[in-house]
């Protein structure tokens, strides 16, 4: 039998294996439960938490963390959760937690700012931050690339990314009173604001970047013209002193107008259209210039008064303007004349170009030869005055009667202009011969024979006082005493007017008796020798009253 076949062997009897089984008690339900809660808020919390990021500012203005919110559009999207200074201590950092939402609006051209409550140009801004306190604001950027660190800006944006408008460029060649948020107006309506400026590569002039609120930016055509309307414009003509300014925030804050021409039917222009900023609306709105002509002029003497940018007119048209003035030296003359460079712009003279011979502006010599002509005729450039107060002169391009005959080079370069004397140097001639012959006027002598005078006649005068005076006084009160008494005997109750009353009586009887007399001549002349008879009775104006009444 194979052994292994064989069943086996007894073995001795074992007790029974119990297997113990695990129960849970109710009480470990609670921190399970617990565990599981909390476990689901952190992944809940990962799962919702924003980005972090950090903001550097200049100070910590405002800035408190835990309680610095960030605002988008006046709706919390985060909180400051940390403050601190950078390593070189030049600046702080804000480290800013945002909710997951806020992740599509970090871009690398995202800003953010302190608002907070400022006083400015364009007035007070950030008022409610003073009971609810400074906040941080954000305006979403426009790139497609992310970004974590970002510098905040020290003065809010004008311009938020999504306001309705388009924006422009103005070359100025300083800033001058502008700043941002300087007002923009149209037609005396503010329409837009300065959003930025900055110097350009070169250093020569200010690129301004200036935003148009819609529905006014159509109205910026591609033939606009920009000009500076900051200050007052104060002007004095014929018709009296004139004042112009857009507003009263410009005179203070600075400011910008536009318009275009009447008749300018121009499209509107696209955005980021570069313009060009004069420097008053007269100046905007002449007619191009067009291409310009280089002459120099040479003045004996040195003007005194005419500046670089002084005008240049021709017939009382303004052709252009003063570009240098510099000192030379003549050895012949020992003397030191001034040269000035001018800048015209012959399209200045508008319709009468048609009139003008045509020029050929490539040919050099045709322009020279028509300038000769001219100054066969007598054109002369001459410095005259435009204020008597302040001094100032400008240059003037007119034709000099019996001007003397000088040379003229047609192939200098630039072309030489001959000059005149004008009215301020001949009025200082003429003061200077008017002083040259009070000087030479003996003076000296004519101030010793009038103190000389002077004294006699403050003698003459003492004398008058002391003797003439007293006298005159003395015969005045005896005339006025006589002219007293023959007003008292003229008077009509007075003793010698009616004396006088009597004689004249008396006169007029005798008067009457030489009538008669003569009436009984002429009819009896024999009377004279016969005397009066009786049967020639008296005339009755020989007979007296009482004889009448008793016959």
């Amino acid at each position: 039998m194979n052994p292994e076949s064989r069943p086996p062997a007894p073995q001795p009897h074992e007790p029974p294996v119990t297997r113990r089984r695990w129960t849970v008690s109710l009480v470990w339900l609670v921190p399970i439960v617990a565990a599981l809660i909390g476990l689901s808020m952190i992944v809940h919390t990962l799962l919702s938490a924003g980005p972090e990021i950090t903001i550097t500012f200049r100070t910590a203005e405002g800035l408190e963390a835990g309680k610095t919110s960030v605002k988008y559009k006046d709706v919390i999207i985060g909180t400051v959760t940390a403050v601190s200074l950078s390593e070189d201590g030049s600046h702080v950092v804000a480290s800013v937690s945002l909710v997951r939402s806020a992740r599509n609006l970090l871009h690398t051209d995202t800003r953010f700012w302190v608002v907070r409550p400022r006083i400015g140009m364009g007035g007070i801004s950030g008022i409610d931050t003073l009971l609810s306190g400074a906040y941080i604001g954000m305006d979403a950027g426009q790139s497609k690339r992310g970004r974590s660190a970002f510098t905040g800006l020290e003065t809010p944006p004008t311009v938020i990314n999504g306001m309705p408008g388009t924006s422009f460029v103005i070359h100025a060649r300083d800033l001058g009173s502008l700043n941002i948020g300087s007002p923009i107006y149209y037609r005396r309506i503010q329409v837009g604001g300065v959003a930025s400026y900055a110097l350009d590569s070169d250093g020569r002039s200010v690129s301004v970047q200036v935003f148009i609120d819609a529905p006014y930016d159509h109205f910026v055509t591609t033939d606009t013209r920009f000009w500076n309307a900051s200050g007052v414009d104060l002007s004095l003509g014929a018709d009296g002193l004139k004042v112009k300014t857009q507003s009263v925030a410009t005179i203070v804050a600075g400011g910008i107008a536009f318009a275009a021409p009447d008749d300018s039917h121009a499209a509107a222009a696209p955005a980021g259209t570069a313009f060009t900023l004069a420097k008053d609306e007269q100046t905007a709105m002449a007619p191009p210039d067009g291409p310009s002509e280089l002459l120099r002029l040479r003045f004996p003497q040195a003007q005194r008064g005419l500046l670089v940018g002084a005008p240049v007119e021709f017939s009382g048209i303004d052709l252009g303007r003063v570009i240098s003035i510099t000192l030379d030296y003549d050895p012949a003359t020992r003397q030191f004349p001034s040269i000035v460079d001018i800048e015209i712009y012959p399209q200045r003279l508008g319709p009468v170009l048609q009139k003008l011979p045509k020029i050929d502006a490539a040919d050099e010599h045709s322009e020279a030869a028509f300038l000769a002509a001219l100054v066969a005729r007598g054109l002369r450039a001459q410095a005259r005055s435009s204020n008597l107060l302040t001094g100032q002169l400008y240059i003037s391009l007119d034709f000099v009667p019996n001007a003397p005959k000088v040379a003229f080079d047609p192939n200098a370069q630039p072309l030489m202009l001959p000059t005149a004397p004008g009215s301020f140097d001949k009025m200082q001639e003429q003061v200077a011969t008017i002083l040259d012959k009070i000087s030479r006027m003996p003076l000296d002598s004519i101030g010793q024979h009038l103190d000389t005078s002077l004294s006699d006649l403050d003698g003459t005068l003492k004398q008058i006082n002391a003797q003439v005076l007293p006298a005159t006084t003395q015969t005045l009160q005896q005339a006025r005493q006589t002219f007293g008494a023959a007003q008292g005997m003229l008077a009509d109750d007075s003793p010698l007017q009616e004396n006088l009353g009597q004689t004249l009586q008396e006169l007029q009887r005798t008067a009457r008796s030489l009538r008669t007399l003569t009436d009984l001549l002429g009819r009896h002349p024999e009377a004279l020798l016969r005397g009066q008879s009786a049967d020639h009775p008296a005339p009755a104006a020989q007979r007296t009253p009482s004889a009448s009444q008793d016959h």
